[in-house]
């Protein structure tokens, strides 16, 4: 019990100096000692990092998981887990969701209707994107998110533990310099009232043995403050080595973390290439199922009557033979190709990004289609992959 009361008066005692030399720095009535520039220039360049490391982190966060609901549930969720040293079972992505929705939809409308089979095959476009996803964020989480927080959670916070160690023993060290001063100031005024005092011959020798007692008590005070200091300055040299090897090993974190962000890259790239093949497959697709809005109101007139009697499907009747298409002596237009696109039949026309190639509508053409030239080459190609020049 002595023992702790003594550690914790020991402990109190130090904190009032450090606060007493902390304000007096302050208040500019105490010296401080200054860490060499190049000290500085680390412990900055330190704080740089850890300051814009953990923005990065936390908007990357945000990237990747955009709800903040479901971004914090998800956190707690992956803190239990650490804690119960198990792994987090796999997420479904949004994607993932809607795409199942939307087959659910299907069969509750009817696989075999236009809508049905459409639903059916953009659920699965969904799937596999959101797929991709969960694909992207794995990675991204362990290239890119997983080094960042170690550093924010492991290396900073070393870093920090021996920045606020150094701070104390710096605190000491100018503590104990500030002690010393003290003293010689009051042994040379105690040594210069012993050469004032008067002799023993005098009426009041006692002056003098009291001026001599107090000159060599000053005299010890001074060697023990000057071992103090010595003491205090080998700590603080010693932690400063420390402090200045761990910010000098900022430097290899910023290696480490340049490559992370070269894999973050890669797989958002990769991420966004797979997205766009599975959209232009999509496109596709859907480009060679019926689309029962396209009939315009003729069609669906004729539709009744031929039917009634037997004759063939209207639309097997009306269907557009490119072939026998003619360009109109005006309206035609050129158009600049923005993606490859391959014919998913006869009837339309391949086309190569950045190729310039002759446009027309014809009447009765679904407005997401129009009759492209090339040359000697004539088909369908569909207005979302063109850019109308004037």
């Amino acid at each position: 019990m002595d023992f702790n009361v003594k550690r914790l008066a020991c402990g109190a005692g130090l904190f009032f100096t450090r606060a007493v030399q902390f304000t007096e720095e302050k208040l500019g009535q105490a010296e401080k000692t200054e860490l060499d520039a190049h000290f500085e220039n680390l412990m900055s360049r330190a704080d740089c990092t850890k300051n814009w490391t953990e923005k990065i982190y936390r908007q990357t966060e945000v990237l990747l998981q955009p709800n903040p609901i479901d971004h914090t549930g998800a956190r707690i969720e992956e803190f239990l887990y650490e804690k119960l040293d198990r792994k987090a079972p796999s997420r479904i992505t949004n994607g993932e969701l809607l795409g199942q929705y939307m087959q659910d939809a299907a069969r509750e409308f009817g696989p075999g209707t236009p809508y049905g089979r459409t639903l059916t095959t953009v659920g699965e476009c969904e799937g596999r994107l959101g797929a991709a996803e969960r694909d992207f964020l794995l990675t991204s989480t362990i290239s890119f998110l997983t080094p960042l927080r170690n550093f924010l959670e492991g290396d900073w916070k070393t870093i920090s533990k021996e920045r606020r160690l150094l701070e104390n023993l710096r605190l000491d060290l100018d503590a104990c310099k500030t002690r010393l001063k003290k003293a010689k100031l009051a042994e040379a005024k105690a040594a210069c009232d012993g050469e004032m005092a008067p002799d023993f011959q005098e009426t009041r020798p006692r002056n003098y043995v009291l001026s001599a007692s107090a000159s060599a008590l000053w005299s010890e005070e001074v060697a023990k403050a000057e071992h103090e200091l010595r003491v205090a300055q080998t700590e603080f040299d010693r932690q400063a080595e420390v402090t200045r090897l761990l910010l000098e090993g900022i430097s290899s974190t910023h290696v480490n973390h340049l490559r992370c962000l070269h894999e973050f890259v890669e797989a958002q790239a990769a991420f966004y290439k797979q997205c766009h093949l599975h959209m232009q497959e999509l496109q596709k697709e859907l480009g060679r199922l019926p689309n029962a809005f396209t009939l315009n109101p003729s069609q669906s007139v004729a539709a009744a009557g031929p039917a009634a009697e037997g004759l063939g499907s209207p639309v097997e009747k009306d269907t557009l033979q490119i072939e026998e298409v003619q360009a109109p002596a005006t309206g035609t237009r050129k158009a600049k190709v923005l993606y490859d696109y391959d014919a998913a039949d006869s009837s339309e026309l391949s086309l190569l990004a950045d190729e310039l190639i002759t446009v027309y509508t014809v009447p009765g053409m679904d407005s997401d289609w129009l009759v492209g030239e090339r040359g000697n080459q004539k088909g369908k190609v569909p207005v979302t992959y063109l850019e109308l020049l004037s």
